[in-house]
């Protein structure tokens, strides 16, 4: 499954302008035969927690739609982070939806940044469940952002039979090095791939620190971005791959269970 990230700078508020930059970023990975494209955190309002309040949008809205109908258009599965809105709560989400423009899963982020200067928790509310979607011959386990630093929802996710992780995410750049090591950690520990798609730009105090990465079951870089600019990368994901390394070293089956 050839796999593209997209790894842009989201503008508060300017929905127009986001949903423009992903159909730009949706074209080009098409023209790059990629079979599907993953975007950052909250890439339709962008990473504010003020405009999220005030920008949040419910599936019956344009931004959901235009995914929609892009990936239609070019005939392309998208995953992508938004802020979704329900009634009057407001999720950190990501959806997938397929070439033919069908939503097929949706994941509401279970671990919220409740510190200075995200605050997540005074406008997000937590989700309640993970979520695994099948992918072609793939099953995509996905996360978002802060997710990361919880290495037992990488594993509940493979033990449940992913072998892909997908994290959209909107990352700072004071902790570059943690994202680093945490992304090719839990590719690792879990024998899987792992995309993680970052946006790049700043907002207000907190600058985002890029660093796209498509990481192999066996923590070798398939492709990477820069740290600060916009860019497509893409990176081939293969069965085989992750098939031979769990058969190597089958860490699965010597789990022990009864101590842990």
């Amino acid at each position: 499954m050839k796999t593209g990230i997209a790894q842009i700078n989201c503008s508060p508020g300017d929905i127009k302008a986001n949903l423009e930059k992903i159909t730009q970023f949706t074209h080009s990975a098409k023209k790059h035969g990629c079979d599907v494209i993953v975007f950052p955190e909250m890439a339709d309002t962008g990473y504010e927690m003020a405009t999220i309040r005030n920008s949040a949008s419910s599936w019956e809205e344009e931004p959901f739609k235009h995914l929609q109908q892009t990936a239609v258009k070019n005939d392309i599965g998208i995953i992508c982070g938004i802020s979704e809105r329900i009634k009057d709560k407001i999720f950190n989400s990501i959806a997938v939806i397929n070439e033919q423009g069908n939503l097929v899963g949706k994941y509401q982020k279970t671990h919220l940044a409740a510190y200075p200067p995200f605050n997540e928790d005074s406008i997000i509310t937590l989700g309640d469940s993970l979520a695994i979607i099948p992918i072609g011959e793939f099953r995509v386990g996905l996360m978002i952002c802060y997710d990361l630093r919880f290495p037992e929802i990488a594993r509940s996710l493979a033990l449940k039979g992913a072998d892909v992780f997908v994290l959209c995410s909107a990352w700072p750049f004071p902790r570059l090095t943690h994202w680093e090591t945490l992304i090719r950690a839990r590719a690792i520990e879990n024998q899987a791939y792992f995309v993680a798609a970052n946006r790049v730009g700043s907002v207000g105090r907190i600058a985002f620190c890029g660093s796209s990465r498509i990481i192999d079951p066996y923590g070798v870089v398939v492709s990477s971005a820069a740290e600060n600019r916009e860019e497509l990368i893409v990176g081939k994901i293969n069965k085989e791959t992750i098939l031979s390394v769990r058969k190597q070293m089958p860490v699965f089956s010597h789990r022990r269970g009864d101590l842990y």
